[in-house]
């Protein structure tokens, strides 16, 4: 596949930029993939493509604040950090992104709030440092959530406000380390997923920690050439199992929410289907032709242009169903990327 078969015109003007409320009173587009049909429904529907039996796997990943500001030493420049991975925590030491980056230069120190520091270890791109936080013994993940901002995706053109704190967060996210969130699954409440667990659905949770490689530009036309960033995943015995005895039963079909848990899955499935429970880190790149091996369904939102993300529905939907689905959205006034309304594709 070529790089311009996912090009698409997205007017600024159907970028959401805040969520439904209440979460599940967004649109729903349904793809029948064998019939070759869309279906225009609110998310609350969702319901009633389920059976008894059928497995619901989300991606449990919590996005933590992570861009935090402050004083580069002597010059007193304001430098924003925005934190993308911890790399050793004992150490200290984050992989992050800095801006203006042409003032930070390896031996800085740059102090933030409640007189934390932190000092400039190494280039590794660009904008990219890596740093050492130097006061022993701190818990960075805890000290972001007083200073820390949301770190909302860069088509936002506002500022984050205090509701993007839980906003831009699942309902059931309770594994921190996203710096992106595993958009697709905004649009569930708690109320829904208990409709689902009453009519006989197991809810399955695991981990992949969505990296800013999500908004990265694709800078090759052939798109089998692209490389994805790595991202750490963990998927529990208990999932693992759910859905192995699922499979070898055929007693239900599996849900996948979002492409970040489709990719997990994907990435630790046999030749025959089964999947291996553990941790570690994946680059899996789904792209069209591919052989699903344990998504029976996805649950999506309508994603930018180009993108990765984007691929992977094209692989599961069907290239030209899918293409058509966003013209059909476009018409139909639905919202798109990270608030935007919702896909699912049976």
């Amino acid at each position: 596949m070529r790089l311009s078969n996912f090009r698409y015109t997205l007017p600024k003007t159907r970028i959401a930029d805040h969520l439904e409320s209440p979460r599940d009173a967004c649109k729903l587009m349904v793809l029948n993939r064998r019939k070759k049909e869309i279906e225009h429904k609110v998310f609350t529907d969702i319901v009633s493509y389920f059976k008894k039996g059928d497995l619901l796997v989300v991606n449990n990943s919590r996005v933590f604040p992570a861009k935090i500001f402050g004083q580069k030493e002597k010059t007193d420049a304001k430098i924003e950090v925005f934190l993308l991975r911890e790399l050793n925590k004992e150490a200290g030491l984050w992989d992050v992104l800095v801006d203006p980056a042409r003032k930070v230069r390896v031996g800085n120190k740059i102090y933030f709030e409640d007189d934390v520091v932190a000092e400039v270890v190494d280039n590794t791109t660009s904008r990219g440092r890596t740093i050492r936080f130097l006061n022993p013994d701190i818990d960075v993940f805890q000290m972001v959530e007083k200073i820390g901002h949301v770190p909302l995706p860069p088509y936002f053109t506002r500022k984050p406000k205090e509701t993007d704190r839980t906003d831009y967060q699942t309902v059931y996210a309770s594994q921190t380390g996203a710096v992106v969130a595993p958009m697709a699954g905004l649009h569930f409440t708690i109320p829904l997923l208990q409709q689902l667990q009453k009519i006989g659905v197991k809810i399955l949770p695991l981990t992949l920690h969505p990296s800013l490689s999500t908004f990265n530009a694709i800078e090759v036309e052939d798109v089998s050439k692209h490389k994805m960033d790595s991202e750490y995943f963990n998927i529990p015995y208990q999932t693992a199992m759910e859905i192995n005895e699922t499979k070898v039963n055929k007693s239900g079909r599996v849900f996948v929410v979002g492409t970040t848990t489709c990719r997990a899955l994907e990435a630790n499935a046999t030749v025959d289907g089964k999947i291996k429970f553990g941790q570690g880190w994946t680059d899996k790149f789904i792209y069209p032709p591919y052989n699903f091996k344990v998504t029976d369904a996805l649950i999506t939102n309508f994603q930018q242009p180009e993108t990765t993300l984007m691929m992977v529905v094209s692989a599961f939907a069907e290239h030209r169903l899918l293409m058509e689905a966003y013209k059909t959205a476009l018409k139909n006034n639905y919202r798109f990327l990270a608030y935007g309304d919702a896909m699912l594709i049976v």
